[in-house]
């Protein structure tokens, strides 16, 4: 069942979410948090142009899906677990008309998958207005903010259904700053208040609103349609609904979209710190982040690896799709020729169906199936975007050679990722990163190499990999790669996946914002 939650001066209805659906199989690779979208267009259908520009972010949230809607009245929320196909239909989409919308897709970082956390969030202010609000990113001082919260009677305990993300904090704490005055005028004072990354696109009844953290870790763009403008997390979701690209939204920037046209305020001073992970591996090859295509950066990344790693071989291959510029870059430059040795079963993802055992042991198998023909006798070279836990190379590596490959190099389109992210991206914890807590570099390409089993294995190095970018260097984060947190992180009870969890859950009475995580205590390792 989804969420259908309609506000208008005289009516809110919810109908009640049914319980958490598993996952099928713990998924290997690092996942961002989340896509946003938004769309002001009085006369267009801003549901659909909602929905295409969600199913082209699908790649950055896969756990929940939802759209709010207005029409000048009322503010209208559908919301469910799942992908963006799985919770809107033709019929859905059709029963929200308006001339304002936003779009979310989910992957958490914070709050655990579960229906309440599904967003837009919804919240209604003092003065019977309704305000939807989602969220890409990860805020550092959550615990912080959700006591203000708390103590302004702002949010349900979990044993009475409440969320726990900290978009749903943002969005209480907007609603009610919004009680003796507008929502443009709550939001210029609770930006700042906000630590670590956001990218936020909210709006009420009659407006489009869109902020991104002063640091501009993740990306965010404005776009123009024909009768209206839109905002997303990435270019590609502009291509997709036909609006051209105006420009990037800027780092501490606030924008307000409605029939007076785009407003632009400054909430605080801009300190570029982008994630670079969205270059090598987040982002759609497609997009294009602060005048850099992502495709390119991600050929470059690869020419510059084949310089860094050379190897005799016979035959190029990526691990596809996300190695597959990386492998033509490192194709071009090593004059080794580039060949499609995987197939990839373009049908297989997230999915809530839970696999038999049978199935499970098949593992990567799901995923890539190995051409014979192609392969037999060959040394390959093997381009992959990252290395986490290894369990994917490992399993990868073992087919290839029951498929006859000679050899087996692999090479890697990342720097080794060694450090949590609390900007937004979800690794494995820190004790399963597989190349977390290695003393010496060589010790640690060895050791993971003899793990997974190559023949030889190069990583791209942390300056080969932001020159690749064609951004400052002093502009990017690279965090996980090298443990410098651009943003200041908390103590360490005031973090964490769970942090709310653990402070609205009854059992926490004694103790509420302690939170085990163990991304924390790597930031105390070597």
């Amino acid at each position: 069942m989804t969420e259908l939650s309609v506000h208008s001066p005289n009516l809110l209805a919810d109908v009640h979410p049914p319980a958490p659906r598993p996952d099928d199989v713990p998924e290997n690779e690092p996942r961002e948090e989340c896509g946003v979208f938004g769309v002001w267009a009085p006369g267009e259908d801003v549901a659909k142009l909602s929905y295409y520009g969600l199913y082209a972010l699908q790649h950055r949230g896969q756990e929940a899906a939802g759209i709010a809607v207005g029409d000048g009245s009322q503010v209208l929320v559908f919301k469910d677990l799942g992908l963006v196909s799985q919770v809107f239909d033709e019929q859905t989409l059709a029963s929200m008309p308006g001339h304002v919308a936003i779009g979310h897709c989910r992957y958490s970082t914070t709050g655990s998958t579960t229906w309440e956390n599904s967003q837009p969030i919804f919240r209604t202010t003092a003065a019977g207005t309704g305000v939807a609000l989602g969220h890409n990113g990860n805020l550092v001082n959550t615990a912080d903010l959700a006591s203000v919260a708390r103590e302004a009677g702002l949010m349900a305990s979990r044993i009475h259904g409440g969320a726990t993300s900290d978009s749903d904090v943002v969005g209480a704490l907007l609603a009610h700053g919004a009680a003796d005055s507008t929502i443009e005028q709550a939001a210029m004072e609770l930006l700042p208040t906000l630590d670590g990354a956001f990218c936020l696109t909210f709006m009420d009844e009659h407006t489009l609103y869109a902020a991104r953290d002063p640091y501009g870790v993740r990306p965010l763009c404005l776009g123009r349609l024909d009768r209206g403008w839109v905002v997303a997390s990435e270019t590609a979701a502009l291509d997709i609904v036909g609006a051209s690209f105006v420009r990037e939204i800027e780092p501490g920037e606030l924008l307000a979209i409605d029939a007076d046209g785009v407003r632009s305020s400054r909430f605080a001073q801009p300190t570029p710190k982008g994630c670079v992970f969205e270059y090598v591996y987040l982002a759609r090859p497609d997009s294009v982040i602060n005048g850099r295509s992502v495709h390119s950066s991600r050929v470059e990344i690869g020419r510059r690896l084949a310089r860094e790693h050379p190897t005799d071989a016979d035959l190029v291959i990526p691990v596809p799709e996300s190695g597959t510029p990386a492998a033509t870059g490192y194709a071009q430059e090593s004059g080794i020729p580039y060949g499609q040795g995987l197939m990839k079963n373009a049908y297989v993802g997230r999915t809530f169906i839970q696999p038999s055992q049978t199935i499970r042991q098949l593992g990567i198998r799901l995923k890539l199936n190995p051409l014979r023909e192609v392969i037999r006798g060959k040394r390959l070279v093997v381009v992959d975007d990252s290395i986490v836990r290894g369990n994917t190379q490992r399993a990868l590596i073992r087919m290839l050679r029951e498929a006859g490959a000679a050899e087996i190099h692999v090479r890697i389109a990342s720097s080794p990722v060694r450090w949590p992210c609390f900007y937004g991206i979800d690794f494995a914890s820190p004790a399963e990163l597989i190349a977390n807590g290695m003393e010496s570099e060589q010790g640690m390409v060895e050791g993971v190499r003899q793990a997974i089993g190559a023949d030889s294995l190069g990583y791209i190095s942390i300056d080969e990999m932001i020159a690749a970018t064609d951004q400052p260097s002093d502009q990017l984060c690279s965090a996980c790669f090298d443990g410098k947190y651009p943003i200041d992180l908390p103590t360490e009870t005031s973090m964490g996946k769970a942090v709310l969890e653990a402070m609205l859950s009854t059992t926490a009475a004694n103790d509420p914002l302690v939170a085990h995580n163990d991304n924390v205590s790597a930031l105390r390792r070597p």
